[in-house]
């Protein structure tokens, strides 16, 4: 395997589905091993070394859930991202009990799905936690970021949302999954997020009027009427 590539598994008994995301997978130039139940993703984990895994919650042999919880048992610390068509915090709730670190709801976009794995797979691994983007660097281990070498004053909530859109850099984040990447299930005001974003926009860019030391003419944040909001270099 390409020791370059992102190293996963799907553990999925819709071969359909499993099919469509493998090669969106390759698509993305990330490799991606696959499972038909339960008890071949167990095996397949305990002898292989994964960034991150993929588990659906109902499968044969052995559900989801029993999967994550077995693997939790025996000291194996992979990332787990659950797939499930059931959508209420309970079933949430649970597999996070049993040790998920995400839950992604079917029917899902790929382009989501990519997100989460990458998020899941650069928190969890022992490299140097950082991102680059357009001259921003973002150190997750030490929350620290600056622009140009120049530091820059963030909010926890304002460097989560900052986080999110390097992650997803040049693509597009709606306005909804921003919420739901940073807040969770605990939704913010209807003001929250503006208000984050102009305190973000003030610290990366600058103000408009160049009021702020840090102004710069060259915009990273823009807004997309009507859908969301992007970081990349224009």
């Amino acid at each position: 395997m390409d020791s370059n590539k992102l190293q996963l598994l799907l553990v999925e008994d819709d071969i359909d589905l499993a099919t469509a995301v493998i090669d969106y997978f390759e698509l993305e130039k990330i490799h991606c091993d696959h499972a038909a139940n339960g008890l071949s993703g167990f095996n397949l984990i305990k002898t292989n070394s994964y960034d991150v895994v993929i588990l659906d919650l109902n499968m044969p042999k052995m559900n989801g859930l029993e999967v994550c919880e077995k693997l939790r048992a025996q000291g194996i610390d992979v990332p787990i991202l659950m797939l499930t068509a059931k959508d209420t915090l309970d079933d949430k709730l649970q597999g996070f009990s049993k040790g998920a670190d995400d839950y992604l709801v079917k029917p899902f976009a790929m382009e989501e799905l990519i997100v989460r794995v990458q998020v899941l797979s650069r928190r969890r691994s022992g490299q140097v936690k950082k991102l680059n983007v357009c001259g921003l660097e973002l150190n997750t281990k030490q929350q620290t970021a600056s622009r140009d070498a120049m530091p820059l004053k963030l909010s926890p909530i304002s460097f989560k949302i900052l986080e999110t859109l390097m992650l997803a850099s040049p693509n597009p984040v709606s306005r909804e999954k921003l919420v739901q990447s940073v807040w969770g299930e605990h939704q913010p005001d209807s003001n929250s997020l503006k208000v984050h974003m102009y305190n973000l926009r003030k610290s990366v860019d600058g103000k408009v009027n160049n009021e702020s030391e840090n102004s710069n003419n060259n915009k990273l944040i823009h807004t997309i009427v009507g859908y969301g909001f992007v970081l990349k270099n224009e």
